[in-house]
């Protein structure tokens, strides 16, 4: 069953739980690409709104940032940033479905990051501007500011899928290609991996709840061809079908799922 708390910070406490058990599970850095608790004390100049990006004002500086960062071409440095993009914008959507069927929606007006190239810090960090929700009828949120009440569990996964691809990811991808030589399968690849490690990293669930619930969120988002669950001892996996083109980095960096197959053992 889905953990449902009373409603205090707009309703986000299931996902800061999940996130607080990520941290304690994998350390610090397993959240670093979200600000504390989602919401930033302060929207400071260098926080910008995810829509600057979608509609393509200020993605020329962020993919520029993403070349300096990695010292690579520019495709692949948009294959990078976008890998990283989609994982942290992912991992609140994910564990708030999962854990309280509540949806943080990823609305660019509302969604503001933080690009940066120091490697000190995440590519991209994400904050919540205001906690827009989508959640069901019984939900404790019901009557707090900016909650969308649906009516069923598949509208609930509409609204993810809609708030996720229709409305934020998809014109963004649109962007980068005019910009640089990219497939979308390769960026979807990307997407499919986020969804993938949310679930198998931010949850800890037995192996066929992760299996049940990637494959749930997979499904919604059409990308479930582009990733694979494998057991392992301990748990499942995420083995891409796709690559993010971090080979072809100096050093020939790969992830530990490349689908490339000299990269098997690294990451």
């Amino acid at each position: 069953m889905p953990l449902i708390l009373p409603t205090v910070r707009g309703g986000l406490e299931p996902v800061e739980a999940a996130l607080a058990d990520l941290r304690r599970r994998r350390g610090a850095d397993a959240t670093r690409g979200l600000a504390p608790g989602l919401l930033p004390p302060q929207l400071t100049p260098e926080w910008v709104p995810a829509s600057a990006l979608v509609s393509g004002e200020r993605l020329d500086e962020a993919l520029e940032l993403a070349r300096l960062r990695w010292s690579a071409p520019p495709a692949t440095a948009a294959a990078l940033v976008w890998r990283s993009y989609t994982y942290w914008l992912v991992m609140p959507l994910v564990l708030g479905w999962a854990r309280a069927r509540r949806v943080p929606l990823a609305d660019p007006d509302e969604v503001f990051l933080r690009v940066t190239a120091d490697p000190a810090q995440a590519p991209v960090t994400f904050a919540w501007r205001r906690a827009q929700l989508a959640v069901l009828p019984h939900d404790p949120a019901v009557g707090a500011a900016d909650v969308r009440i649906v009516t069923s569990e598949t509208e609930l996964l509409g609204a993810l899928r809609t708030t996720l691809r229709d409305e934020h990811l998809d014109p963004l991808l649109a962007q980068i290609q005019t910009r640089v030589r990219l497939g979308t399968r390769t960026l979807l690849g990307s997407l499919a991996s986020a969804v993938a490690y949310a679930v198998v990293r931010g949850l800890d669930r037995p192996v066929p709840v992760l299996r049940e619930t990637a494959d749930t969120l997979l499904s919604t988002l059409d990308v479930a061809d582009l990733v694979a669950l494998e057991p392992e001892p301990g748990g499942l996996r995420v083995q891409r079908r796709t690559c993010c083109l971090a080979f072809t980095l100096p050093g020939s960096r790969v992830c530990s799922g490349c689908c490339v197959p000299a990269a098997a053992t690294t990451g």
